[in-house]
């Protein structure tokens, strides 16, 4: 069979995963904090003699989109959004992991999770003692009063980190984590509003407009293979003929 084969092939194969990438984008339009991603792939050639002028395209580990989402106002002492670049800390399943969802919850022994992840502090995972007021100041600092007292106590500061897209993956809950599996460093100049919330950084439009090209490549691909079939054929003709 052609050579072309592995041309058609690996371009659906591509296009199959691309549509897997922009539906799972679409699902998540409305997520707090959700990071769009973006599938990544390779040229590479086809190896043996005669193969010189074909080549497949090899599927890569996905890259994150760091565009800004839309921060909204809640009101809520617990809510945190990042301004601009940068991400919080969290307890994953594996390790030190990051997100820009910042929905904050206290359970029942006081420790600070988000989506059931404990919350990191520069410290280690954050627990707040009883308080009557907390505040969580533009660079992390939480801050409480305690019940009967008029000052604010500093308590713990949140992990605030910073890195390209490139440089993150997402491991099978959904949550950040460094490609090189190395932790990131902690970076002094990201920025926190309080009682905000960042939305999801996914265009509904971009991705319906990518889910449409992919389509249509994915049928480009079925025509080439349906023309390696015919000049198969047609090679096979010839040399019985």
């Amino acid at each position: 069979m052609d050579a072309l084969i592995f041309t058609a092939m690996s371009g659906a194969e591509r296009a199959l995963r691309g549509q897997q990438v922009r539906a799972n984008n679409l699902a998540n339009v409305d997520t707090v904090g959700f990071r769009a991603d973006m599938e990544m792939t390779t040229a590479q050639k086809v190896q043996g003699y005669g193969y010189d002028d074909r080549h497949m395209s090899q599927l890569q580990a996905n890259s994150v989109s760091t565009r800004q989402g839309t921060l909204k106002a809640t009101g809520r002492d617990l809510d945190v959004a990042i301004s601009g670049a940068g991400f919080l800390t969290v307890e994953g399943p594996t390790g030190e992991a990051y997100t820009r969802a910042g929905a904050m919850e206290l359970d029942q022994t006081g420790t600070l999770r988000i989506n059931g992840n404990v919350v990191l502090g520069e410290g280690g995972p954050i627990t707040v003692p009883e308080y009557s007021k907390i505040d969580i100041g533009t660079d992390g600092t939480i801050s409480i009063r305690n019940p009967g007292t008029t000052t604010m106590q500093t308590i713990d500061k949140l992990r605030l980190v910073k890195a390209e897209g490139s440089e993150l993956t997402k491991n099978e809950a959904g949550l950040l984590v460094a490609r090189d599996g190395v932790p990131l460093a902690t970076d002094p100049t990201v920025v926190l509003r309080s009682g905000h919330l960042e939305g999801s950084n996914v265009s509904a439009v971009e991705e319906m407009v990518a889910t449409m090209t992919l389509n249509r490549t994915f049928e480009v691909q079925m025509k080439l293979f349906k023309a390696t079939d015919t000049m198969a054929e047609t090679g096979n003709r010839l040399i019985s003929g």
